[in-house]
């Protein structure tokens, strides 16, 4: 007996990355049970075994998918710029 079920992927294919500096963020959609989508992004760097590649989930849920990844990549942009910003001095207190 042959199933006649047509399967959606659970996580969306599409390349929506983008190359900003030494980053390459890309956002991510997973369609859920209830027909809304999370959203999640990965920010690699890096290459070979010197690569390093963060991964973020988002709590929530969107009623589109554009919406999932649009959430994931304006997540991934803001990591990456706040992440090229010199570090902050630290305050230091008189005695």
């Amino acid at each position: 007996m042959a199933i006649a079920a047509a399967v959606q992927p659970l996580t969306s294919t599409t390349n929506h990355s983008i190359a900003i500096g030494k980053y390459l963020v890309s956002p991510l959609s997973k369609l859920l049970a209830d027909g809304q989508y999370a959203a999640s992004v990965s920010i690699r760097s890096g290459r070979g075994s010197a690569s390093t590649d963060r991964v973020m989930r988002f709590k929530g849920s969107f009623f589109t998918e554009n919406a999932a990844h649009h959430y994931a990549r304006e997540q991934g942009m803001a990591w990456v710029s706040a992440s090229r910003q010199p570090a902050s001095p630290r305050m230091v207190l008189a005695a």
